[in-house]
């Protein structure tokens, strides 16, 4: 066996997963803001008792990094590091997003996939996959308007994945746009740490941090550039 406990504390979806070479074996959420640090042991009980399995079974634990909530992923991370320094593990660490564009290439496998996660007012972050699962734009902050993305909405179809869809659908307008309402888990962070693992890339326990990605600046919209 190669199991791999895999959290995702990067919004107000709190998810546990526990895979054996990257198959899930059993996973657990609770869905409720600023429930982490009360949620996440509970939950990591509850799929650890389901199967049966001991914390002294697992190879490694796998968080998602980010980009999020700052207080989600620090709970995440912290626990994280705990049990692989604890248990002597290896600490693996998956793109949140990648994670995102992951769960939606399995129900829209010919789309281009935009995965996105509320930023503030129209901000989101995003980063942009093609039908292979191949990053094409690296993770960055974008104010949403009504030229956002059009560059691959012309060239074909697109899913956006995440929870800033409700305010992307307001100013995207396009036949080729579909919105997938789906939440990061941890069962896609667990398949996607399986890779990690085999290729040995693996995290330092003591420097690891999560990518917050906010940086204390204001994106100014390419329309008012006084916004």
């Amino acid at each position: 066996m190669a199991l791999i406990l895999s959290l995702e504390t990067a919004t107000d979806n709190c998810s546990v997963a526990l895979h054996d070479r990257g198959r899930l074996v059993a996973s657990a959420s609770h869905l409720e803001s600023g429930a982490h640090s009360r949620m996440l042991p509970l939950l990591m009980n509850q799929v650890m008792n389901q199967t049966g399995v001991s914390f002294h079974e697992l190879k490694a634990v796998a968080v998602s990094e980010g980009p999020g909530s700052y207080t989600g992923l620090r709970i995440g991370t912290s626990t994280a590091k705990g049990l692989a320094f604890s248990l002597d593990i290896k600490l693996l660490a998956i793109d949140t997003l990648k994670g995102l564009a992951h769960l939606a290439r399995s129900q829209k496998p010919w789309f281009t996939i935009i995965a996105m996660l509320d930023a503030r007012r129209m901000e989101v972050y995003r980063e942009i996959f093609d039908s292979e699962g191949k990053q094409i734009a690296g993770i960055d902050s974008e104010i949403l308007e009504t030229d956002s993305f059009q560059k691959y909405l012309k060239e074909g179809q697109v899913c956006f994945v995440g929870n800033a869809n409700e305010k992307a659908s307001q100013v995207i307008n396009s036949p080729n746009a579909y919105f997938l309402d789906s939440l990061p888990n941890a069962s896609s962070i667990g398949e996607l740490a399986w890779e990690n693992y085999q290729n040995e890339r693996f995290e330092s326990i003591p420097y690891f941090t999560p990518n917050y990605l906010k940086e204390f600046r204001v994106l100014k919209s390419k329309k008012n550039p006084f916004a």
